[in-house]
């Protein structure tokens, strides 16, 4: 298989993801869930869906709600993807939310080679 079609078979899983999540799912623990990256194993067997949590959820209860509806959210992308094979989700949550509030000021320090006050 080539990089292209790996690249958009995980632009295709992260776009229905993030569909099914935001306006089908009605676990109240998900509605602070955004899907921001999906990485696919060479084997297409494994994909590592990463999502961004906002401040006001919670981490553990999002990832263990998202976990419990694996199934669903794989039924659902099989529906609509016409792939050979749908791969396990595994779903961790964004480190780069966590640090969006405070990446401009980071990166302006950086920038200025300031020391850490």
């Amino acid at each position: 298989m080539t990089d292209h079609r790996v690249e958009r078979i995980t632009e295709a899983i992260r776009e229905e993801l993030a569909e099914i999540i935001s306006y089908e799912m009605s676990d109240p623990r998900v509605t602070a869930a955004t899907v921001t990256d999906v990485q696919i194993s060479p084997d297409k067997r494994h994909a590592i869906v990463r999502v961004a949590i906002d401040p006001g959820g919670d981490k553990k209860l999002t990832l263990a709600a998202l976990d419990h509806a694996r199934g669903f959210l794989r039924r659902q992308l099989s529906a609509r993807l016409d792939l050979f094979r749908i791969p396990e989700l595994h779903f961790e949550a964004d480190a780069a939310s966590d640090l969006g509030p405070r990446m401009d000021h980071l990166l302006k320090r950086v920038r200025k080679g300031r020391p850490r006050e």
